[in-house]
């Protein structure tokens, strides 16, 4: 439930650009758990888990990054 809710509300708000790092963060978490599932308990290493690594460092750059002149978070005037 929670990571249904991480990946739908997480997307909507990065969309958007409300709450950009911390929900470009929980997605990051989300998406490095299954590369560490597929390398760990699979024991498949890097097979399956190349897209999720990818997603991962793109939501990595919206971490640091956060959103653009044009995101919620600006005109409201905070950033998170």
């Amino acid at each position: 439930m929670l990571l249904a809710c991480t990946e739908f509300f997480g997307g909507i708000f990065i969309a958007i650009g409300l709450l950009t790092r911390p929900a470009a963060f929980a997605g990051m978490f989300v998406l490095l758990v299954t590369v560490w599932f597929h390398w760990v308990t699979l024991g498949e290493g890097f097979s399956g888990a190349e897209k999720s690594l990818l997603w991962a460092a793109i939501l990595f750059f919206f971490v640091i990054r956060g959103g653009n002149r044009q995101s919620v978070d600006a005109r409201i005037g905070k950033a998170f």
